[in-house]
């Protein structure tokens, strides 16, 4: 034969075969192509309308880019990481069920419990569960009376897309067991251990994609995501846009109100089913989203509530910082006003609200101030109380206020105070951080008695951990003291022009809010 015949045989025969290798590769890696579940993500949405004058959030809006996103994977699950039933202005009249029937309108597929979730009592709390069309999750909220989860809920769940599992557990705060009203029978258990719980479970399952839903401080999801074995973890919590990562697993977190929704997808090889990788982004909800028209039927039932919220009570010619994180680690002109309202309504040396009693989270105005515009930032209605206290007290009261300014938190128990004056360093250890304090304009004596108007949450309830000042001498009761939040309102109708609060130096923070470098994350 030719030998350049056989040359000519022989690489035909060579390239048939890389050729055939190739597209058998082609064809093996078109097989494998990686499952991709797509995760929607919100967290702390008290409101189903637009917020910050309409520009941001809103669950109509929501509902679209479900739709379409829906559209391009079906293999999507949309996640609420805790905080809706409260506060907020429209749950004052119906306590969180107008948001369980929006979340039913968009289809929300999963929930875990915030700490807000128990304001209203446990039997609120399983009331709205029953209403609800989507699923809640939380491992660690346990019902003491029955050893089992509170109201029964799914401690997790497990889905599976195109031949993959993946495992969802929710975890909550325990705090809430001292923040809201969880009752006697409710137990928050340790974090950790039960994510440790979970994923062994989830992974006895053949599960290996596991994402816990957490209503943690980024401080507790960071100790889950190096305890356990997960692979995300998807939080809500502290109202700021959060990226973290801590073990193997990303943390995210969007702000509050649904102002963004989060997109993860997740890239599953569907022949070991284990996480390949993931690809997230930010999504703004704002005006250039419209909104979903079988949404409008919630404004419908709504509409008298929305109506009667939009009336006007007043001006303002500042901006009014009722952000929460600034609210809950630093003076605010909406602190400021407040206080002073609450400590002038019942004629009292000193006028404290815990920061966490402030719900709005944003800025408002300058400009008109409605019904609205109130009830957002003091929508707990809480009844004031007088007390007598010593100095003493009113020292360990302080001190406990900036007791966590040092950690990755927002703690909701930061004082906001009226006829005080303080300085403090959070680089010194909690329980002597006070460096110097005085009451109208004297030194804190600690042997001299002080009257204090504050809410009946703080003084009567102990709430936020201020312990210390239950059992303290009543002068004026909650029942027959005014509601935080009309005492304010008449601030605002008396002062009789629009007001002007400003920050005035009544809280200094000596470290310059700056985190040495030793604390621990």
């Amino acid at each position: 034969m030719n030998r350049h015949l056989m040359f000519a045989r022989r690489t035909a025969l060579a390239l048939a075969l890389s050729l055939a290798v190739i597209f058998s590769i082609a064809a093996q890696q078109k097989i494998e192509c990686n499952v991709k579940v797509t995760l929607l993500q919100v967290n702390d949405v008290y409101q189903f309308a637009p917020v910050d004058q309409g520009t941001k959030g809103g669950l109509g809006r929501v509902l679209t880019l479900k739709k379409s996103i829906q559209q391009e994977n079906p293999n999507t699950l949309f996640l609420m990481a805790g905080d809706t039933i409260s506060p907020s202005v429209e749950s004052i009249t119906y306590k969180g069920a107008q948001m369980i029937e929006a979340w039913n309108s968009v289809g929300l597929d999963y929930a875990t419990f915030g700490n807000h979730e128990f304001d209203f009592g446990p039997d609120v709390l399983k009331a709205r569960i029953k209403e609800s069309k989507f699923g809640w999750v939380a491992a660690n909220v346990i019902d003491t009376t029955t050893n089992t989860t509170f109201a029964d809920v799914p401690p997790y769940v497990v889905r599976e897309f195109g031949g993959v599992k993946i495992g969802i557990f929710g975890l909550v705060l325990p705090e809430t067991k001292i923040t809201s009203k969880p009752g006697n029978n409710v137990e928050f258990r340790n974090p950790c251990d039960t994510a440790k719980e979970m994923v062994s479970q989830l992974h006895a399952q053949g599960v290996k994609v596991i994402i816990a839903l957490t209503h943690l401080s980024m401080r507790e999801d960071k100790e889950v995501a190096r305890c356990a074995d997960v692979d995300l973890i998807i939080g809500g919590h502290e109202h700021s846009l959060l990226e973290s990562h801590a073990g193997s697993a990303p943390i995210f977190k969007m702000t509050s109100d649904a102002r963004e929704l989060g997109r993860i997808d997740l890239n599953i090889s569907p022949t070991t089913g284990e996480l390949e990788s993931i690809d997230w982004k930010v999504i703004p909800v704002d005006s250039t989203t419209p909104e979903a028209t079988e949404f409008s039927a919630i404004y419908k039932k709504y509409a008298a509530l929305l109506a009667e919220l939009a009336k006007p009570i007043g001006r303002t010619t500042v901006k009014l910082d009722a952000r929460s994180a600034e609210n809950r680690n630093q003076e605010t002109n909406v602190g400021n006003f407040i206080a002073d309202a609450f400590r002038r309504s019942l004629a009292s040396d000193v006028g404290l609200m815990n920061g966490g009693s402030v719900r709005a989270d944003t800025i408002i105005g300058p400009g008109r101030l409605t019904t609205r515009d109130l009830l957002s930032i003091l929508p707990f209605k809480n009844s004031l109380v007088k007390i007598e206290i010593t100095g003493a007290t009113l020292r360990a009261t302080l001190e406990h206020g900036v007791a966590r300014s040092a950690e990755d938190a927002e703690p909701g128990r930061f004082p906001q105070v009226s006829g005080v004056q303080f300085s403090f360093d959070a680089r010194r250890p909690a329980g002597s951080r006070l460096v110097d304090v005085k009451v109208n304009g004297l030194p804190l004596d600690d042997a001299k008695n002080y009257t204090l108007t504050t809410s009946s949450f703080v003084a009567i309830d102990g709430g936020d951990g201020y312990s210390m000042l239950k059992g303290s001498k009543v002068i004026v009761p909650p029942d027959k003291a005014p509601l935080d939040v009309d005492v304010v309102r008449k601030a605002i109708i008396n002062s009789g022009k629009p007001i002007a609060p400003k920050v005035e130096g009544r809280i200094k923070r000596l470290d310059a809010a700056q985190k040495s470098s030793s604390d621990c994350k």
